[in-house]
């Protein structure tokens, strides 16, 4: 409900569904990482989340085509928006921080930077390199290799800044109002966020297969899988979305002055594509 000065949001089932799938996702995860079981909970949860994201989709898309949206609604949702990419951004921002603690601090701390002798009596042979190969615990294997960056991840960063591209002209097209164009490049950007998908899953087979990328392996292997597994779960409800406003473009939504739910989209992608930028700077090139 909007009165013009402010926005009071109508009571909804949505979020509290949404929070207890999510909840129950998690503890699926928390329970399979400790017990090895808990996997049908996980699968609970991610089959709940996609329901309620798909109704309450639904509901918004209802509510804007029936008029209800007013100026102060749309800068509501602008605000609300904007606050969650920057929840994103210290989301990501944390990843990083350990990614750059471990490797600026804790690889020298272990090398014996600071406490030489300490470390000639813990570890006498190891060598603090990065990426950590050999672990000072003998008890933790090491990745066997690590990825080139120059392959998979070189091709996943060109898809990705591509996307970013035909998107563009996507949203530019839809405002002069050229809607096949904006239906068409924005088919494209689809594609390719599916594209990025399954590279990244090829990418992950070989890590496990023939790398010995795993979560168990050290220091490497969890920041890894920590930072592009979770960059991965944001293309694949990126690309959901994208999905969603392809379908809503194809069904004439949006006009050349009302598509915020359109733009919102853009502002998402767009985010999702400068982490992997970083990502692949940080993590495979560097």
């Amino acid at each position: 409900m909007s009165s013009g000065s402010y926005y009071v949001p109508a009571s909804s089932r949505w979020p509290v569904l949404g929070s207890v799938a999510l909840g129950a996702m998690m503890a699926g995860i928390g329970i399979k990482l400790v017990y090895d079981t808990g996997l049908p909970l996980v699968l609970i949860g991610v089959l709940g989340i996609v329901s309620v994201m798909g109704l309450w989709f639904r509901d918004v898309i209802s509510e804007s085509r029936g008029g209800l949206y007013d100026a102060q609604m749309d800068r509501s949702f602008r605000w609300g928006m904007g606050w969650f990419i920057f929840s994103e951004v210290m989301f990501f921002a944390a990843f990083f921080g350990a990614l750059f603690y471990v490797r600026m601090f804790t690889i020298p701390w272990l090398g014996g930077e600071g406490a030489k002798g300490v470390s000639a009596l813990l570890w006498p042979d190891f060598v603090a390199t990065w990426p950590l190969l050999n672990p000072p615990d003998a008890s933790i294997a090491g990745p066997q290799q690590v990825f080139s960056p120059w392959q998979l991840p070189l091709v996943n960063t060109l898809i990705l800044i591509t996307s970013s591209i035909t998107l563009t002209v996507a949203h530019e097209a839809l405002k002069v109002g050229y809607r096949r164009t904006c239906r068409n490049w924005l088919t494209g950007t689809v594609l390719l966020g599916c594209c990025f998908i399954m590279i990244q899953g090829i990418e992950y087979y070989e890590a496990y297969s023939h790398y010995g990328i795993t979560l168990e392996a050290g220091i490497f292997g969890a920041t890894f899988f920590i930072l592009t597994g979770f960059h991965g779960l944001h293309v694949i409800i990126g690309t959901i979305i994208l999905a969603t406003m392809l379908v809503r473009i194809v069904k004439g939504h949006f006009g050349d002055e009302n598509h915020f739910g359109f733009e919102a989209s853009c502002w998402y992608w767009h985010f999702v594509d400068v982490v992997w930028v970083g990502l692949f700077i940080f993590v495979y090139v560097l």
